[in-house]
């Protein structure tokens, strides 16, 4: 019987791919992202837009009973928990919706998270932060409420009245700004602790319902709580980099005209030139910012991390070993597949699938960024001897940062032992050709597999 090799900690993911005019990403002024690596100016599609590209998209399949994942506890990031709980409470249980926000509302507050100003209705029912938590917690606090009317009705009254009364204190103080702040003893203590506090078994059932839990992709990608200081936090299991352009930024600014159909119906119909005129001219016009270019990705999971953080939600030693094989079964599937949906109809950039994806196992993360600190040159190839100023074009970009990615590994391979199980997945024939004639010259050592599942196992 074959022995299998033990799993390294760190499972390293590497992708190239080549998008054009698209705009996945944008700045506070509607740009494009971009750094300098090099001494040029990249095209920057942030970390942020990726993994949460990735998580939704692994949410959305396991709810959808799809994938590695399916059927299991996956979580929700919002700042709407008291409107879902008091939908929870009027859908379920009959209560009034008015009465239900509220008591919501008063529940979750006390337990520790603040809201919007009750002033503004737009913001009045939403925590200020966003909070990851299992997409069933609010679910799980209309139960408690529900379970607990009557108490939570009378600790609900009381809690609303103190509140009213403590901020019209406020507004009072506020007005006599030329007076000095009355003490807490004239004040009758602070408005905080005045407040009737929930009573302990009930915050402590709204903490088990915010709390990670057995929800996957809380363990992979973490989630941090400051509010609530004994909310667990949770270090995630997935470490990922910005994507850039392995060449210098490329940029067009296009311009668009959009037309009025009702407009152009009049024109169409018009009795006269007069009557044209008056619908001369386009609905709205205006410009967009479009990128093109071979980005270089970078992700890395965490075995250990994943499997403590799965442990610490309660699961058994068996039970988090099955739920961590499943969780990096598709978070190397949400590497590859996923995509930042900004402009996705005007652009089809979610159907973008990578040049090359590298993957292999370490006792540390390895990142090749390094690879393209010179900016890939996509003038004609030619010998160097032919060229006076010393450089050399590399050809376009795509398959020339594959040779390049190739070359690195390679040369970090023999470098470092730890490495192993290296595998490629390519969908373009051209960068195939470029892979085999690595593996035929000796020059790289990898395993090419023909879907996403061979690439982690």
């Amino acid at each position: 019987m074959t022995e299998v090799a033990p799993r390294s900690q760190f499972l390293s993911l590497h992708v190239l791919e080549t998008l054009v005019a698209v705009l996945p990403v944008r700045d506070e002024n509607g740009s494009p992202k971009s750094l300098v690596y090099g001494g040029v100016e990249r095209h920057m599609i942030s970390s942020q837009a990726r993994r949460r590209a990735e998580r939704v998209h692994a949410r959305d399949r396991a709810n959808a009973g799809v994938g590695a994942l399916a059927g299991r506890s996956t979580g929700l990031r919002t700042r709407e928990w008291a409107l879902i709980t008091a939908k929870s409470l009027a859908d379920e249980h009959g209560w009034d919706k008015d009465e239900a926000v509220v008591t919501a509302r008063a529940v979750i507050e006390a337990t520790g998270l603040k809201f919007g100003d009750p002033a503004k209705k737009t913001v009045a029912n939403l925590t200020k932060v966003l909070l990851f938590a299992p997409s069933d917690a609010g679910t799980r606090i209309a139960t408690r409420i529900h379970e607990h009317a009557e108490e939570l009705r009378a600790w609900r009254d009381d809690y609303l009245r103190v509140q009213a009364e403590s901020g019209k204190k406020t507004a009072r103080r506020g007005a006599r700004t030329s007076e000095p702040d009355p003490t807490p003893e004239e004040a009758g203590g602070t408005a905080e602790a005045a407040l009737p506090a929930l009573p302990k078994q009930h915050r402590d059932a709204v903490l088990f319902a915010i709390a990670p839990r057995d929800a996957i992709d809380i363990a992979l990608y973490g989630r941090f709580l400051a509010e609530i200081a004994d909310s667990p936090n949770v270090d995630g299991a997935v470490q990922s980099s910005h994507a850039f352009t392995v060449q210098e930024a490329e940029q067009v600014d296009d311009f668009y005209a959009a037309a009025d159909d009702a407009k152009l119906h009049r024109k169409r119909n018009a009795l006269d030139f007069l009557d044209s005129a008056d619908d001369a001219g386009a609905g709205m016009t205006g410009y967009q910012s479009l990128i093109s270019g071979t980005f270089y990705r970078h992700a890395v999971l965490d075995r250990v991390q994943l499997l403590s953080n799965l442990r610490a939600a309660g699961m058994t030693e068996t039970e988090a070993a099955g739920a961590a094989s499943d969780a990096e079964k598709e978070f190397v599937n949400a590497f590859v597949e996923a995509f930042p949906e900004a402009k996705k109809n005007s652009t089809a950039s979610t159907g973008s699938l990578p040049a090359l994806v590298l993957a292999f196992e370490g006792v540390r993360p390895y990142n090749y960024a390094a690879a393209f600190q010179r900016p890939i040159d996509e003038g004609p190839v030619r010998r160097s001897e032919e060229s006076p100023t010393g450089t050399v074009g590399e050809g376009p970009a795509g398959p020339a940062a594959v040779r390049r990615l190739l070359d690195h590994h390679a040369f970090v391979s023999a470098r470092r032992p730890d490495l192993r199980t290296a595998r490629v997945l390519t969908y373009d024939p051209q960068i195939d050709a470029v892979l085999q004639e690595h593996v035929a010259a000796g020059r790289v050592d990898v395993t090419s597999v023909t879907a996403i599942e061979e690439l982690a196992q």
